[in-house]
């Protein structure tokens, strides 16, 4: 089993006081491993994002503990907390946060300076990361030359930069075109599942659908349900059980992303079920 990157129990967040209290994250629990995409959805006003700060040591929960690598970020004092962000957490946001005046290698560079990374080791490790992303050809250009879905690969180099264990990603295609959010919904895939980092997402981008391991349903503050994804052993997509072509082969139900998939899969079974993912309960 994949170890634990991290560990949230009894989350309580309350603003304000009196008549004019809010509680916008109440008793929330939720454990994320290596390797794991975690996508929370809910409606405006449900704690989303709230939630994602205090996962991201950005907010002191009222009530409640977080835990990351091992870590309780209750007991780190506040002096100690930006640095601890700055190695264990990459950040991805709705409106890319990239510095207008600084390059896009120097927006990736910054982020290892904070974390005590400067000079030469600094710009090889941007340099490297955005080639990585396909943006070796725009390391001079300002963010303003770029397309959302350039600036968005930008904000991930930036969130990549100090080797962080999980990535925390808000909204993170709500600003991309259908075909560029898929891009970046992939990339952010990709990096979960071959470089084990664990990715968290809120957002009410149904598309990211296709690329996480679990849903959340996150309303007033509470998970009210939770859906486990399965992955279509003919494209490797993830999909929800409920309302999904499927087919049963040697007592086994699989499940697909399309009926193209699942007849792909019905030619040849052997093909793909050695590698496939079985869902739970799949029996008979």
């Amino acid at each position: 089993m994949q170890a634990l990157a991290v560990r949230a129990e009894g989350l309580d967040r309350v603003f304000g006081e009196g008549d004019v209290q809010v509680r916008a994250v109440r008793g929330v629990d939720l454990e994320v491993r290596s390797g794991e995409v975690v996508l929370i959805m809910g409606p405006s006003g449900s704690g989303k994002t709230t939630l994602l700060s205090m996962l991201g040591a950005m907010l002191r929960p009222s009530r409640g503990r977080v835990e990351v690598d091992g870590v309780d970020l209750a007991s780190l004092p506040e002096k100690r907390l930006p640095a601890f962000r700055a190695r264990r957490f990459g950040f991805v946001f709705q409106d890319f946060n990239l510095l207008s005046a600084l390059t896009v290698r120097e927006n990736v560079e910054l982020a290892l300076n904070l974390a005590g990374v400067t000079g030469r080791p600094a710009r090889e490790r941007a340099e490297g990361l955005l080639r990585d992303l396909g943006l070796g050809e725009r390391l001079g250009f300002l963010p303003e030359k770029l397309s959302g879905g350039e600036k968005q690969r930008v904000a991930i180099a930036r969130a990549l930069a100090n080797d962080p264990a999980v990535i925390l990603a808000d909204e993170p295609t709500a600003n991309l075109d259908s075909k560029i959010g898929h891009e970046i919904a992939r990339l952010l895939r990709r990096i979960a599942s071959a470089e084990g980092r664990s990715v968290v997402i809120v957002s009410h981008d149904t598309r990211l659908k296709d690329i996480a391991d679990r849903v959340l349903w996150l309303e007033d503050g509470e998970f009210r349900s939770m859906s486990e994804m399965v992955t279509d052993p003919v494209c490797g997509m993830a999909v929800e059980r409920e309302a999904t072509p499927h087919f049963v082969s040697d007592g086994r139900t699989w499940f697909f992303c399309s009926t193209a998939c699942r007849d792909e899969f019905a030619t040849d079974p052997d093909r793909f079920s050695a590698s496939a993912t079985v869902a739970r309960g799949g029996e008979g």
